[in-house]
Formats: structure tokens, C-alpha cells, sequence
């Protein structure tokens, strides 16, 4: 191959953060790894996989689990492995985990949650506060003859009920379905309809960069769509009178019994807990079913080891409970005892420094957030965020997307201030947490994972389901784990079609992925977004992380389109700081990753269309470009960004 083609597509990043040796050795990793007496993570990632009895019973033995009455078998793949269940015989409420066992150890004056509002507005609930107010709903919702297995939508923004709504549903046995505060009527309405939904939690409204967003009136329009639903409990968030609707419609405050307990319902360790709509943006949502042992230990593992949380960290993610990052929070810092900082407003209002503010204020010690969210923040004056006192963080997240090198350092170096390491994070809402993720105990590269994590038996593999040796393939994984969906709601079928169809015994997960010569893993996004261009196998992301390494470029989106002899070429949607023409961007790309997949066209929009979850909705971008039909786009964000791309004549 001549120079002027060369392919240059595996990364080509060096190590940027080193741990200290106190960070080392005061990690959980290294606990664990002397504690059994294992040489380093390599072995107890290949012990985790080999033996996992013993592995989830060491878990279970460190997060002290505690059950009602012990389990026969820890997990049990005689149906297969798309059905393995776990604990097999064993009894529990998650309540039991997550609040009960901290108040019985002497910590219920503890701060379980503090919750801070736009306006400024802050709330503390302790842990002993937090189990009266989950008694007092979960009496009432008894009253309103709500019961073990009834399905209870939470359609709110992260407001002091949330964690209270979520743990009075589990203490009586209900099915939570959590939705996104900022979903319409239809995206509502199916959360309701396919789960037949008994009773939905909702507000009022909540306020939004100063403005009231009116979410009362988008749940009664859904709400009129489901007839299932008996149920509309209304908090008065924004208004202190109680709406005025019909029967079926409770204010919140008359739901709570004041002075009352209910009974914690005893369930089978695979009795559902939570129903999670993943929001794809093609065909009806699925909903992920999870028990109320499985999410809870997934994201308990994941914290435990990558996030390293400890007894007395405070975490903050800046999420949605509509979004697989809300349950998690909630149910793995309540396993842990943590103290979790919750945030219901903009991240950049009224100041562009917010974030910041709430980790100097609430003493943050970890804190999470999406790509996304930094690579707006470095749009704006970069000396308003050296005013806050950052001294309190320990450790950074982010999940949800790819990250650009560029976005990645900067949040290193200007929120991490070069001594925290960023834990990237990538799993699913069908995985309950992470497939990979980093820990604070070994160097990070930019963008990249170590691998996957204990537990997770994950390799990239060929389209013949062979081992790529690390070479760009699908990620897969090869066993059964803790925290895998038990299927979705009453639709067997289209779980195992989903997950279990591609290759024999293994489930494909969808994600395009590659390792480096170091051993470091990178997702390149959805492996049906991928381009094929003269035969060459290339993920979205590696021209977008290509393109953003540009100066004037903010983010981009990459697909492919049908070309005569190439077979397939790449057409770049592209967000600008400021103009630049079309050449210089496409010959910066030639320098980046080689003439032969150099770009067709290079075009500017405004605004990518995103999924609520801050996904780069790719395939719409690509039907409409096509002139094909776009199908439901009613979990976009920006579905008026599509009407800037001007469909090709076919």
C-alpha cells in the first residue's frame, strides 16, 4: 500500500494519567486482591470468570448481603444461558440492603441523599428520615390497593421523592418502571401501555433554566392513552395548591399516611423489581427486566471496584432516573451506605460553572457525567471554572458515549486538575451497569478501558463469532453474569432474537470495539453503524474522534452511504465553532486516518440528533439523509435537527 493511503485506525494514544502509589494501595481493588490472596486484577479477573461461585460469594461476603432466608444454588443455567437465574430459593427486599442494614449498623443519622434544586433549594434526608417517609408512601400506596407485582411508572426529574417513590414501590413488592422527565406523551404513553401500568408518580412540573416545564399536563395526555392505569399521584412541585383533576388523580400528600409503616414484602431473589425502557429510537422499546438482587449487586460490583466507593464518599451523577444511570445510582450507593447528591436542574444555569459549584458546596468525592456535557462546557470562558475549591473529588466518571481525546483531556486537566482518573464506563441497560470500565489503580490512555470487568466474560469477535485478537469486531460476552436482563416484558422472543441469535450460547451486545498493543480496550460505536469502506471495517467513532482533533469542530457524526466503487463511502455531519471550509476539514481527515477513507462529503449542521440519553441517533441521521422513512422519533431530543439535512436524490 502506498504512503498517501495508508489506513491509520488503531488508536494511537499514549498513557496520560498515573496513579499514585497511595492511590494504589488505599483502593478497593487492592483490598480485595490481598484480602484473597491474588497476585494482581488479571487474576482475579480470570478467577471472577472461572469460578464465579466463589467470586459472588466473596461479593456478597464484602458488601455484608444480607437475606431472609439463604439461597439453595447460586445460579442455575440449566435452561440455557439466556436464562440462567441466580440465588436460587433465596428471599429478600432490596429495602432490606439499602436502608435497613444501615440504620441496624448505627448509621441512620447518616445522610442518605442531599438534593439540591435550580433555584438553589437544598434537602438532606437521612437514612433513618428516608425509611419513615418510604413507610408512610408504602402504607399508602397499600391503601390505594397497590401490590406485590403491580407495575408503578416514576415519571419525575431527580426531586427529594424519587428515591423515596422508588424504595416504598420495592418495600410492597411493586415493579418500578422508571421514565425520563423529559419524554412526551407517546414516549409516556407505551412506559404505560406494555407493562399495563397500575399507577403512575408524576409532578406538576419542575423548573428548567429558570422556566417551568409543565409535566403534569404530559402525563395526563399519556395517561388518557393507557387504560390500565388507576392511579395519577401528583406532586406539588411547582405549586403549593393541589391540581384539580378527577378521581383517579391523588395528590401526593394525601397518598402518605403520616406515622404509618407498612410491612416489607419478602420476594424471591428474581422477583422483578424494575422494568427499564431503553430508548432506541427504531421499533417499540424494550423493556429490560431486572430483579430486585441483580441491578442492585451489577451496580454495587461495578462501583465497588472502578469507581471505588467507600463508606464515607459522596457521589454525584448528573443523570435522569429515567435513564439506566438513575436506578443505578440509587441502588448501588444505597448497597454501599453512601451518601449520593442528586441535582434537579441545568448543568450550566443560572451559571455556566453549576456542576462545579455542587461539587465545592455538597463536597463531592466522586462524580460522574456524560461526554457530552464536557464537550459543551469547553465552549465557554475557561476562567470560570478555575473559581471553585475541587479539592474534595477523588474520582471522575463518564458513560453513556465515546469520548474525543481532546473533550477527555480537558476534563482531566480542568476538572480532575490531573489528580483524579476518569473511569470510563460502557455497558447497557440490559447489563444492569458496565461491560468495561477503568481502574484508580492503573494508567489511563484517553478515551480507553483496561477491559472488562470481574465478572463479565466479554471478547471482540468476527462476524463468524472467532476471536479478533483484538482487531476492530463485536463485543460479546461469552457467559452468564449478574445483572443480565432476565429477558423484556412478556417478549421471550425478542430478548433471545436481540441477544442470543447471533452466535451459539453467546450474547452479542452490538457495540464495535478494538484493543491497542498496551492491551487497552476502545467502543467505536454501534456495529450496525458500521462503515465498510473498500473493504475496510471502521467504526463512526474513529472518524468522529478524527475529525473533533480539528479545531473548529465541536462533534461530529459519521455515516455510510452506497458508493459506486468504493461499496460504501462516509458522509460527516459536522458542528462547528466557526466556519471552515469543507477541504481543510477533509484534508485534516486524510492526515488522520488516510486518503482511501477520506470522507465523501463533509456537511455542517447545527445540532446532531440525539437520543434523551445524549446518543448520537446515527441511523436517523442516515434515513433521512437516504430519503427513507424515519420511523418513531419521539425519544429524540432535537427531532427538529433532522430537517436541517437535506435528503440526496436517489
Amino acid at each position: 500500500m502506498s504512503a498517501d493511503i495508508t489506513v491509520k485506525t488503531k488508536p494511537q494514544h499514549s498513557f496520560e494519567w498515573f496513579p499514585t502509589e497511595e492511590q494504589i494501595q488505599n483502593a478497593n481493588m487492592t483490598h480485595f486482591i490481598e484480602k484473597h490472596q491474588l497476585k494482581d486484577s488479571d487474576e482475579l479477573y480470570e478467577r471472577s470468570l472461572q469460578d464465579p461461585t466463589w467470586f459472588y460469594e466473596a461479593i456478597l461476603s464484602e458488601f455484608d448481603f444480607r437475606w431472609n432466608t439463604p439461597y439453595d444454588q447460586l445460579f442455575d443455567s440449566s435452561k440455557g444461558d439466556a436464562w440462567t437465574s441466580w440465588f436460587n430459593q433465596a428471599r429478600t427486599n432490596i429495602v432490606e440492603n439499602t436502608i435497613d442494614k444501615h440504620i441496624a449498623e448505627g448509621n441512620g443519622s447518616k445522610e442518605a441523599f442531599v438534593i439540591e434544586e435550580e433555584n438553589g433549594h437544598t434537602t438532606s434526608i437521612t437514612y433513618s428520615e428516608l425509611n419513615q417517609k418510604v413507610n408512610e408512601l408504602a402504607a399508602g400506596l397499600i391503601k390505594l390497593g397497590i401490590q406485590k407485582g403491580d407495575r408503578v411508572a416514576i415519571y419525575l426529574p431527580l426531586i427529594k421523592e424519587v428515591p423515596i417513590a422508588f424504595y416504598a414501590c420495592a418495600k410492597i413488592g411493586a415493579i418500578v418502571i422508571p421514565i425520563f422527565s423529559g419524554y412526551g406523551e407517546e414516549a409516556v404513553a407505551v412506559r404505560l401501555q406494555d407493562p399495563i401500568a397500575k399507577a403512575i408518580i408524576t409532578a406538576d412540573g419542575f423548573n428548567r433554566r429558570g422556566k417551568v416545564i409543565d409535566l403534569l399536563s404530559v402525563a395526563e395526555r399519556a395517561v388518557s392513552k393507557s387504560p390500565s392505569v388507576e392511579h395519577v399521584i401528583v406532586i406539588n412541585q411547582i405549586h403549593s395548591a393541589p391540581p384539580v383533576r378527577s378521581g383517579q388523580y391523588k395528590n401526593f400528600k394525601d397518598v402518605i399516611q403520616p406515622g404509618q409503616s407498612a410491612e416489607t414484602v419478602l420476594v424471591e431473589a428474581n422477583d422483578p423489581l424494575l422494568i427499564i425502557y431503553t430508548s432506541g429510537t427504531t421499533g417499540k422499546p424494550k423493556g429490560t427486566l431486572h430483579s430486585h438482587t441483580s441491578y442492585a449487586l451489577k451496580s454495587a460490583i461495578d462501583m465497588y471496584f472502578c469507581f471505588d466507593v467507600k463508606k464515607n464518599d459522596r457521589l454525584f451523577w448528573v443523570t435522569d432516573f429515567g435513564w439506566m444511570m438513575g436506578p443505578w445510582i440509587l441502588l448501588g450507593s444505597g448497597i454501599h451506605g453512601i451518601t449520593l447528591v442528586l441535582y434537579e436542574g441545568s448543568p450550566d444555569y443560572p451559571e455556566t460553572n453549576r456542576l462545579l459549584s455542587l461539587i465545592e458546596k455538597h463536597r463531592v468525592s466522586v462524580f460522574g457525567l456524560a461526554p457530552t456535557v464536557i464537550r459543551s462546557l469547553m465552549t465557554r470562558d475557561l476562567q470560570v471554572f478555575k473559581k471553585n475549591d475541587l479539592s474534595s473529588l477523588r474520582i471522575l466518571g463518564s458513560t453513556g458515549e465515546a469520548w474525543n481525546p481532546e473533550a477527555w483531556q480537558w476534563y482531566l486537566e480542568h476538572i480532575g486538575e490531573n489528580r483524579c482518573p476518569i473511569i470510563n464506563y460502557s455497558g447497557g441497560t440490559e447489563i444492569s451497569g458496565g461491560i468495561l470500565g477503568c481502574y484508580p489503580t492503573k494508567p489511563l490512555k484517553p478515551c480507553g478501558f483496561h477491559g472488562p470487568i470481574p465478572g463479565i466474560n466479554a471478547a471482540i469477535l468476527n462476524e463468524q463469532g472467532d476471536d479478533t485478537d483484538g482487531s476492530i469486531g463485536e463485543l460479546a460476552l461469552q457467559q452468564p453474569f449478574l445483572g443480565m436482563t432476565y429477558s423484556f416484558w412478556e417478549d421471550d422472543e425478542r430478548y433471545l432474537k436481540s441477544y442470543w441469535s447471533k452466535w451459539d450460547g453467546v450474547w452479542a451486545h452490538g457495540d464495535l470495539a478494538e484493543t491497542d498493543e498496551d492491551g487497552i480496550w476502545y467502543i467505536l460505536g454501534r456495529a450496525d453503524d458500521t462503515l465498510k469502506i473498500a473493504g475496510k471495517r471502521l467504526g463512526p467513532s474513529e472518524i468522529e474522534i478524527a475529525l473533533s482533533s480539528h479545531k473548529k469542530v465541536i462533534e461530529s457524526a459519521a455515516i455510510g452511504v452506497p458508493h459506486t466503487i468504493k461499496g460504501e463511502a462516509a458522509v460527516v455531519f459536522a458542528v462547528l465553532h466557526d466556519e471552515v471550509s469543507e477541504a481543510e476539514l477533509g484534508e485534516h481527515l486524510s492526515l488522520k486516518l488516510g486518503k482511501a477513507l477520506k470522507p465523501d462529503k463533509i456537511i455542517r449542521i447545527s445540532a446532531l440528533p440525539k437520543t434523551q440519553s445524549g446518543k448520537i441517533a446515527r441511523r436517523l441521521l442516515k434515513n433521512r439523509y437516504l430519503g427513507k422513512p424515519l420511523g418513531d422519533i419521539s425519544t429524540l431530543q432535537n427531532p427538529e435537527s433532522l430537517e436541517e439535512v437535506t435528503p440526496i436524490i436517489n
